[in-house]
């Protein structure tokens, strides 16, 4: 009977990862149209594409930048960029990272005009061999079901330290690590977006995540109790 169970869990399996599979063809597929149809002037196909990734653009800009208003206006202004330039685009890297490369030069224009100061170069430090893989900030960033009001105000608090943190970061390191950490691109989609070299994203996220560790380590006790730092 266990055997029996097993199987039919594994079938079950199989078939839930098959329906996913068609489904992000299926959406994959949809979005081409929409993009070639974008390409030929309409508008209404254009304005789909904006509903899709509006809150993915407006996520990424505003933790660059740490002002809502300001990123809703870069966000405007990134879609608009995206619609007179989209018969730049080639389908050679994904749509998300094509519009992440837009948004992420307008943020960073819009805050070198603000600041008015060189960026810190981080481009002859040595690379750092680190693993591509989730990190403690893009688990923290995500708010998870929280049972009571307690619960959501700290986790409202930690979100806020976070945004804070991110701001401390040299922006070359931000754009890096919420590139890499919030929106999930990989390295080679970060150093074609900030055209830089495999090695000098490498050391923009390493350098980034450990100042924004140490920063966060100041905060301990906004941090859920399984994620809190060590403190040796």
């Amino acid at each position: 009977m266990g055997r029996d169970i097993a199987a039919k869990c594994g079938r079950l399996a199989q078939i839930a990862y098959e329906v996913r599979l068609a489904m992000s063809k299926s959406v994959r597929g949809d979005e081409e149209l929409l993009i070639v149809r974008s390409q030929r002037g309409e508008v209404d196909a254009f304005n789909q594409l904006v509903l899709r990734y509006q809150q993915t653009v407006y996520g990424a800009v505003f933790r660059l930048l740490g002002d809502y208003d300001v990123a809703s206006d870069v966000t405007q202004n990134t879609f608009i960029a995206a619609y007179r330039s989209i018969q730049s685009y080639r389908g050679g890297s994904s749509f998300r990272a094509w519009l992440l490369r837009i948004a992420s030069n307008m943020a960073c224009d819009h805050w070198r005009r603000v600041h008015r100061h060189p960026v810190e170069s981080l481009d002859e430090l040595i690379a750092e061999d680190e693993a591509h893989s989730l990190s403690l900030l893009s688990t923290l960033a995500t708010t998870e079901g929280e049972s009571n009001p307690e619960e959501v105000l700290l986790t409202q608090e930690f979100q806020g330290v976070i945004q804070q943190g991110l701001q401390q970061l040299p922006l070359d390191q931000r754009v890096a690590v919420v590139l890499c950490d919030l929106q999930g691109l990989s390295y080679e989609e970060i150093a074609a977006t900030t055209q830089a070299t495999l090695g000098t994203v490498r050391s923009r996220i390493a350098r980034g995540r450990g100042r924004l560790r140490n920063y966060l380590r100041q905060h301990q006790e906004l941090l859920p109790r399984k994620y809190r730092l060590d403190t040796d």
